[in-house]
């Protein structure tokens, strides 16, 4: 198994459907926090639905379609990042993240979808990644200002809500941009 150093106590390791126990807690502690920013699916709240959810994205990442990785602070799961979609034939991708409030206000977000969008460009050719949040979702969007993305537009009404049909901002870094704002940024510019 691999890990990634993100900061001297934080580490990004493959989310992993054996693990669906820690992340069943985690998302107990997060549940109310991230509710209305994920989707339902994601919002498990038995380790059937945890190990369930963790296990498609494996099998996403066995074909070549997207994949989660979960972020540990001090050796404790407080959030992840993911590859929502992955086409690299199309060479488009969608990055998402979510993190619990313990996990909050230290960079984690940026420097691990960095390493991700990173990852997807510079290794796998991806040309155009995507995220997708909802407007009023200030922090997601500072997340992808931060990680040098523009907004490409409003899905207007797009999904169906508890109160309503919701609209989808998309913002995106192609890699030629991508590419610029790293080496003109260096790895401090997504902290």
């Amino acid at each position: 198994m691999f890990a990634l150093s993100l900061t001297e106590d934080v580490e990004l390791r493959p989310l992993e459907p054996w693990r669906a126990e820690e992340f069943l807690a985690h998302l107990d502690r997060a549940r109310t926090h991230i509710a209305p920013w994920v989707s339902p699916s994601f919002l498990v709240d038995d380790l059937a639905g945890a190990r369930a959810v963790l296990q498609r994205y494996a099998d996403l990442w066995a074909r070549d379609a997207g994949g989660i990785w979960g972020i540990w602070r001090r050796g404790e799961l407080v959030g992840g990042v993911m590859l929502v979609s992955f086409d690299a034939a199309r060479g488009v991708c969608e990055a998402g993240c979510w993190l619990e409030p313990a996990g909050e206000g230290h960079g984690l977000v940026s420097r691990a979808v960095g390493r991700l969008v990173d990852w997807a460009v510079r290794e796998r050719g991806i040309h155009r990644v995507e995220w997708r949040t909802k407007p009023d979702n200030t922090r997601s969007i500072a997340t992808a200002r931060r990680l040098g993305m523009r907004h490409d537009g409003t899905l207007r009404q797009v999904y169906p809500g508890p109160s309503g049909r919701i609209d989808i901002e998309v913002w995106s870094v192609l890699a030629p941009e991508w590419r610029g704002f790293r080496s003109d940024a260096g790895e401090h510019r997504v902290e």
